[in-house]
């Protein structure tokens, strides 16, 4: 200050003392008004440094002025704010303006900003040059800070302005959602929001959202800081998610979904806490009373608008219940009747005009005992009485008047019928007409007498049974060959007493073929079992179970026919015992055969002689091994295809070169008896042909032969390794073949031959007659 002075006393010349004395008092005046005015002053060169400041700047900022001394302008300020600032110094430095007014936040040293109002004016010399700028800065914090207070309470305002006035406009729940959501995020100034509500099961379900992830919204679904029932729930917040007294999870959770602020606040219907609604912050953030005081407004808004919708749909839904009950009762084939309590119509459909003959005009207002025949009259104050006491009646038949007089069969429902405080004030009547039913029902009865009268005339033993085995019914001679009566509704499956398989097994009552029918649901055939009767003795017999089933094919029972075979048994028995004698002598008579043709094969002097004898007994042999699979068999008539074949392959083995193998493939089926011999000797001569002819120059000679089933046919087949031969070209040349052709034909059989491979194959009829 003392240079300052001392370079105005030498521009200045002679003065004398006085008059320097009262320069240095004005310009020392001066400074210490420029110190302490009410602003902050800076001057700062064309680069935005600060060439000198105010002790009132250094205030605002917190720094000394030797720190600020040197720095830019720009550094101190927000950079939000810097864009904006340097446009319009940039225009100063260029001349363009002398001075220009701008608002800022500017940084204090502590981290901290304060809100500015800069006035800038350039200094600039005689030629216009600029040459620094003065820069004055008030703190306009307060200002700010009420002007924020009364924006944010302005768009609180017109939030819950908007708010209410699109809810009156709405018609589904998830519209006053999506609504909803649009002013919580408007009004509270937050980036997400969501709403949920209890659902059936009191559990808290997301009904809308904003700008939550799936992942979110399935992790903390059902959380609730409030009980269902709790009284006067009040709003709770987290204005730091992180510091929060938040479980460890459900922090994490929040934080992944980058949530820094969380607002609970409780939505209450009739005083009844239904849900809540969600305002979320990214970041951390202080909530004010008035911000409270705004979600809570939301929430009973929004409370308001979810009942009324709720009653809105339950009106419409009891106005469509009510127009629909009215076309069912109108509708109806059914006569719908109500009555007071003195019995008297009041209200007549048109069923009940169809049913009774009585139109409404006629019916309404009369007693509804005009409907009852005399000999039922005291049915109505009985059914009085019951109403009076709150009880329904169902399906109870009885018997009406029609207006010509008829009788009808009805089946009737009465209920009671309440005003709006409970009391009873009269009844509905529902009444359907049964008669075609009773009639049906009549003649159901009349053929299930027949029916019954019927199976008890059939001379074989029947039994019925329901779905789950229990017997419902018996005949005489089902009890005759049980030999016990069995106990209806109890018994299960079997009217014997003990069951047996046709061995000798024990047959549990649980697998008999009964209990398989109904279990499966399918008949069954071709079964046979052994009965034991209280006293011992035992009963060979045929079941043929059958399920019966209803309308929709559900099993509902099974019938049983037991046919008693004893008599059979024994005939089949004594046949087996004949049987068994004669295949015993034609087995020794083959035998002894076999053994004339072999002696006189040895001691035949003529090879001629010789090579007839010894096919001789390869046939006969191949006859006895067939012979000897007819006597091994149980069944009079028929025997297993595979004993046939190992029987006739093994004989034939024997007299065969040891290096020649017989292999027996696949034999399935069964034989009739008839087809023995036949097939015994074709066998025979294809095994020879083969060794013969097919197999002379193999390596390894072997034969392969099968019997088996093919589209309800049996073939026979003899392969080797050979290059086979033409039927055509010497059928007629080989007395074998023509002795295979000719038994081909006793069998109505196809006699085939191929090449490639070399096989030899009849096909004949499973089943031969007799």
């Amino acid at each position: 200050m003392q240079e300052r002075v001392a370079r105005v006393i030498g521009r200045l010349g002679a003065f004398d003392h006085r008059q320097a004395e009262g320069v240095l008092t004005l310009d020392a005046r001066l400074a210490a008004t420029y110190e302490h005015v009410g602003a902050g002053i800076v001057e700062i060169d064309r680069d935005g440094r600060m060439l000198r400041v105010n002790q009132q700047l250094c205030e605002l900022t917190g720094y000394s002025r030797q720190e600020l001394l040197g720095r830019t302008i720009f550094q101190e300020t927000v950079p939000e704010d810097v864009e904006a600032d340097l446009q319009q110094f940039n225009r100063q430095l260029a001349g363009e303006i002398d001075r220009y007014t701008i608002e800022k936040r500017i940084y204090r040293r502590d981290g901290s900003h304060f809100w500015a109002e800069v006035k800038s004016s350039s200094v600039r010399d005689a030629e216009d040059r600029f040459l620094y700028a003065v820069r004055v800065q008030h703190d306009i914090t307060d200002r700010k800070r009420a002007e924020d207070a009364l924006a944010h309470r302005m768009r609180e305002q017109a939030a819950l302005f908007e708010f209410s006035d699109r809810l009156q406009y709405v018609n589904s729940a998830q519209k006053i959602h999506d609504v909803a959501l649009d002013a919580i995020i408007r009004a509270l100034a937050c980036e997400r929001a969501a709403i949920l509500l209890f659902d059936s099961s009191d559990v808290m379900r997301f009904v809308g959202w904003r700008g939550l992830s799936d992942a979110y919204r399935k992790a903390v679904e059902g959380h609730s800081p409030w009980t269902r029932n709790e009284k006067n729930p009040e709003p709770i917040y987290f204005e730091d998610v992180p510091d929060s007294g938040l479980s460890n999870e459900l922090k994490e959770t929040i934080a992944a979904e980058g949530i820094g602020a969380v607002a609970f606040i409780p939505i209450q219907q009739d005083g009844q806490l239904i849900g809540k609604f969600m305002a979320y912050y990214d970041v951390p953030h202080l909530f004010t009373e008035s911000e409270v005081e705004v979600a809570l407004t939301l929430a009973r808004q929004l409370g308001f608008s979810i009942a009324r919708i709720e009653t809105e749909i339950a009106r419409r839904a009891a106005e469509r219940d009510a127009l629909r009950l009215v076309s069912i009762v109108e509708c109806s084939d059914d006569a719908i009747v109500s009555k007071d309590l003195s019995g008297n119509i009041q209200t007549w459909n048109a069923g009940a005009q169809r049913l009774f003959g009585y139109t409404a005009k006629e019916a309404i207002g009369q007693p509804v005992t005009m409907l009852i025949p005399n000999d039922r009259q005291d049915e109505e104050p009985n059914i009085l009485a019951r109403l009076r006491r709150g009880e329904r009646i169902h399906h109870y038949e009885t018997v009406r008047r029609h207006k010509n007089g008829h009788l009808i069969y009805i089946s009737l429902s009465v209920s009671p019928v309440r005003d709006g405080f409970g009391q009873i004030i009269g009844a509905s009547k529902i009444a359907r007409d049964i008669t075609e039913r009773k009639e049906a029902q009549r003649k159901l009865q009349e053929s299930e007498q027949r029916l019954q009268e019927l199976i008890a005339a059939i001379p074989a033993a029947i039994y019925t049974t329901d779905a789950e085995g229990k017997i419902t019914y018996y005949n005489e001679e089902a009890a005759t060959l049980a030999g016990r009566r069995p106990t209806l509704g109890s018994d299960e499956w079997c009217v014997t007493w003990k069951l047996y398989h046709p061995d000798g097994r024990p047959l549990p009552h649980h697998e008999c073929p009964m209990a398989v029918a109904l279990k499966e649901g399918r008949a069954i055939r071709n079964a046979e079992a052994i009965a034991e009767r209280p006293d011992g003795t035992r009963i060979p017999f045929i079941p043929f179970p059958t399920p019966l089933r209803d309308a929709s094919g559900k099993v509902v029972g099974a019938i049983n026919m037991l046919v008693d075979i004893s008599e059979r048994k024994q005939a089949e028995s004594q046949q087996r015992l004949l049987l068994n004698e004669l295949n015993h002598r034609v087995k020794n008579n083959m035998q002894i055969l076999h053994s004339l043709l072999f002696t006189s094969a040895k001691r035949a002097k003529s090879d001629e002689v010789r090579q007839v004898l010894e096919e001789a007994t390869r046939r006969v042999a191949a006859m006895a091994a067939a012979q000897r699979a007819l006597y091994v068999s149980t069944d009079a008539s028929r025997f297993a295809a595979s004993d046939f074949l190992q029987a006739v392959c093994q004989t034939v083995q024997q007299t065969l070169p040891v290096d020649v193998k017989i292999v027996c493939e696949t034999a399935t089926g069964v034989l009739s008896n008839d087809a023995a011999m036949p097939l015994s000797l074709i066998l025979n001569e294809l095994l020879t042909n083969a060794v013969k002819h097919g197999i002379k120059d193999c390596t390894t000679p072997i034969i392969r032969v099968g019997l088996k089933e093919l589209d309800g046919e049996l073939e026979l087949y003899v392969e080797d390794g050979g290059d086979g031969f033409d039927l055509h070209a010497i059928r007629k040349a080989s007395s074998g073949l023509q002795l295979v052709l000719g038994l081909a034909r006793q069998l109505h059989g196809t006699f085939q031959v191929t090449r490639v491979p070399s096989r030899a194959s009849l096909r004949f009829a499973a089943g031969l007659p007799s």
